[in-house]
């Protein structure tokens, strides 16, 4: 993702508790990153599709940035298939992959 801004370290928001993930047939939607998208659009994006907080949406968008991927949700896979069919009308590159861990 090409940078429009610097960015401010911040703390880091509590991952969600392993109970809450533990239903039958989750699944991850994972945003990929992308030579195309500019940081600043990746994080308001979140914003609005997930409600993201500006620092939540700004942690995940710098994993999309620094490690090429990030699970931006866990879930039933008929809302999983959704918010991937939303982030793709975006231009994000983002995938359907089952979660294996729970």
């Amino acid at each position: 993702l090409p940078s429009s801004q610097s960015s401010g370290a911040s703390s880091l928001p509590s991952p969600q508790s392993a109970t809450e993930l533990r239903f039958e047939g989750m699944w991850r939607v994972v945003v990929l990153n992308d030579p195309v998208n500019l940081m600043s659009y990746v994080v308001m994006v979140f914003k609005k599709v997930f409600g993201f907080d500006e620092q939540t949406a700004r942690k995940r968008m710098l994993e999309v940035h620094e490690q090429g991927r990030s699970i931006v949700w866990s879930g039933q896979r008929e809302k999983a298939e959704a918010y991937v069919f939303t982030l793709q009308q975006w231009h994000l590159t983002a995938v359907l992959e089952p979660d294996e861990t729970h």
